[in-house]
């Protein structure tokens, strides 16, 4: 049986640090409808995710198998993370 360490690893065994991965293609693109040098195509993200604007509201429930991807006023990933 795996060794399951809270707040190290998610429920499915995964590592919590794969929001990693994720940051090293993410950040500092804007998520579009196709991938190029500057934008990161929206239907390649995790099924579970949300896109959160500066100053928008959110619901502090913690999912850690979703991908909150934090962007700036034009869009631009600058935060990502699980949880």
């Amino acid at each position: 049986m795996p060794l399951v360490v809270p707040g190290l690893q998610s429920k499915d065994g995964a590592s919590s640090s794969g929001g990693d991965d994720w940051m090293n293609k993410l950040m500092g693109k804007k998520l579009g409808d196709a991938h190029d040098e500057v934008t990161f195509a929206k239907q390649d993200l995790p099924k579970e995710h949300r896109v959160l604007q500066p100053d928008s509201m959110s619901t502090m429930d913690h999912k850690p198998e979703r991908l909150n991807i934090h962007v700036d006023e034009d869009g631009t990933v600058k935060n990502v993370r699980y949880g």
